[in-house]
């Protein structure tokens, strides 16, 4: 069962723990004292710790003004959402002690949707954690993460940039085209950071937690890396496969395939695994997942059926009301098997073409669309962001 992740919240969000042979610990990293630096939540296998504590879902206050803007366009309710969801944990170690692996981790990069950032995938960072990934959850920093920052090099300023709509004027393709080549190549550069990491380079984390990523250095594999995502930032992942040979594979969750122009299609060197749900693609975007699996034989393109866009984020975790004040209506599907079908799906994929040694075949049915959940090119409906 779930632990509750909201204390004396009662609950109102909770989110799973992983169910994989590992426990699971994260930390905060930021890199560089400008937006063209880095930053990013570290999910990782740990070591037991008693008493460890669990890190916030929402880090801090200013991303429920943030939340407000993108999913109610109304800010001022920043503070009901506060109250809502602000003390909602996630079921993890934060700053737990790094558990080594002489034969390295595999590492998979994780790009967020339109209007999230690096926390709101947490259930799906810590299973794959659990599994036995480090598994790096990037904000991006091109004014689509419903708010992010960095500290300047004067101690204790941070700069905020806020979500940004297309302007007014300005042809939506254009715009968000632009945004997810930035996306992409943030990608490459977490991926160059874990790198330099693994090299013996020190990278001081300005954040100062008590944690050294210096401890990843004999313990991560980069001959098997992986990049993953969510809506725009599935369309990032597949993207990213194209600017970095290193990345083996992706694994796209309800892509948002609208931004990517058509001269890359080609370009798409390794297999892609769409996930899809079944209220948000449109015939035009699985079109052009199909472009790719023509070119691609091992590209998988499967949908779960009774399920919306936000079955894949940690909202689908929220209690029904809350949900579906902030969304609308939500999927028939429980979550908790909805979380089961997609991570067993990537894992499945991720070990035939990462050469992983873990028993991750048992779930290989998933990618060939058998099961009650999970059908290969389902009917779609509509679309929303």
């Amino acid at each position: 069962l779930p632990r509750l992740g909201c204390g004396s919240m009662g609950g109102m969000l909770a989110l799973p723990p992983g169910q994989g042979p590992h426990e699971v610990g994260c930390t905060d990293v930021m890199v560089g004292h400008t937006r063209q630096g880095l930053f990013l939540r570290l999910f990782y296998p740990c070591l037991p710790r008693a008493g460890a504590t669990e890190p916030l879902w929402i880090p801090r206050s200013e991303y429920c003004g943030g939340l407000a803007d993108v999913t109610l366009g109304r800010r001022w309710c920043s503070a009901l959402l506060s109250i809502a969801i602000g003390s909602c944990k996630v079921p993890v170690s934060w700053n737990g002690p790094f558990k080594p692996r002489s034969s390295g981790y595999p590492l998979i990069i994780f790009s967020h949707g339109l209007g999230a950032f690096r926390t709101l995938y947490s259930s799906i960072c810590t299973e794959l954690a659990s599994q036995g990934f480090v598994v790096a959850a990037l904000e991006h920093r091109d004014h689509s993460a419903a708010t992010t920052y960095f500290c300047t090099a004067e101690a204790g300023t941070e700069q905020w940039i806020p979500f940004q709509r297309v302007p007014q004027g300005q042809k939506e393709f254009y715009f968000r085209n632009k945004q997810v080549h930035r996306r992409a190549q943030e990608c490459v550069r977490a991926l160059r950071l874990f790198q330099g990491i693994a090299g013996g380079r020190a990278v001081p984390n300005i954040l100062h937690q008590d944690w050294d990523l210096s401890v990843l250095k004999d313990s991560l594999d980069l001959t098997k890396v992986a990049v993953m995502g969510h809506s725009f930032g599935g369309v990032t992942a597949v993207l990213a496969l194209v600017k970095e040979p290193s990345f083996r594979c992706a694994v796209a969750l309800d892509a948002w395939m609208f931004p990517l122009e058509n001269l890359l299609y080609p370009e798409v060197p390794k297999p892609v695994l769409f996930i899809n749900t079944e209220k948000f693609q449109t015939p035009e975007s699985v079109a052009k997942m199909k472009r790719l699996s023509s070119r691609n034989s091992q590209t998988r393109i499967l949908t779960m059926l009774g399920t919306v866009h936000e079955d894949q984020t940690d909202f689908a975790f929220l209690p029904g009301k809350l949900f579906s004040r902030i969304f609308g209506r939500r999927g028939t599907l429980d979550p908790h098997k909805a979380l089961a079908i997609t991570s067993r799906a990537a894992l499945a994929f991720l070990q035939r073409h990462l050469k992983l040694e873990e028993e991750f075949g048992q779930w290989d049915e998933l990618l060939e669309g058998i099961g009650d959940s999970v059908v290969p090119d389902a009917p779609f409906c509509r679309s929303h962001l």
